[in-house]
């Protein structure tokens, strides 16, 4: 089967809930998935929910914790570029199906890493290998590569009137 490269991007909410709903899915077809979260380094109840029950989704962070109200620090470029290097790895060894890259769109636009690096590693990949993308702005080279594009639009979000990020919703 032929597998193609996604992008989930925008300023709306689901981005990486999608790329766990797709990781679901193919777990639930006897495919292997591998999940690179770049920038996270926090446990989420999704991470908690995979290690439950889906051992068939390997999940590895690449983020010191959250730095988005701050700036990147040397350390979280280094934990970034480590991350690409195994992601690199990981898609050219054939060994999972499907392979995330959560929010590398986000490492993009903290310059942690380049589009060109990420592209490199996007090109690697084996026929057979889906590949999905995610985080805000996804830059239009990489929007041009993709096969598949979809924005999350925010309309309307509960934030704005004071809700904090709820345990099992959000977080």
């Amino acid at each position: 089967m032929q597998g193609y490269i996604q992008i989930y991007t925008g300023n709306g909410k689901g981005k990486t809930t999608a790329a766990f709903g797709l990781s679901l899915r193919a777990v639930g077809a006897g495919k292997k998935v591998f999940f690179a979260q770049f920038v996270k380094g926090k446990t989420y109840s999704e991470i908690e929910a995979v290690a439950q029950f889906l051992p068939d989704i390997t999940i590895r962070q690449y983020g010191r914790g959250c730095f988005i109200r701050k700036d990147p620090t040397q350390e979280d470029i280094e934990a970034a570029h480590t991350g690409l290097t195994e992601v690199s790895e990981i898609i050219q060894s054939g060994r999972y199906d499907m392979v995330v890259l959560d929010e590398a769109n986000i490492a993009l636009h903290y310059q942690l890493f380049t589009v060109d690096q990420l592209m490199d590693v996007l090109r690697q990949k084996p026929a057979e290998t889906e590949l999905i993308v995610t985080g805000r702005y996804a830059p239009q080279e990489l929007v041009d590569m993709a096969d598949l594009v979809t924005e999350m639009k925010e309309i309307k979000h509960y934030y704005q009137s004071g809700v904090q990020a709820r345990k099992g919703i959000e977080f």
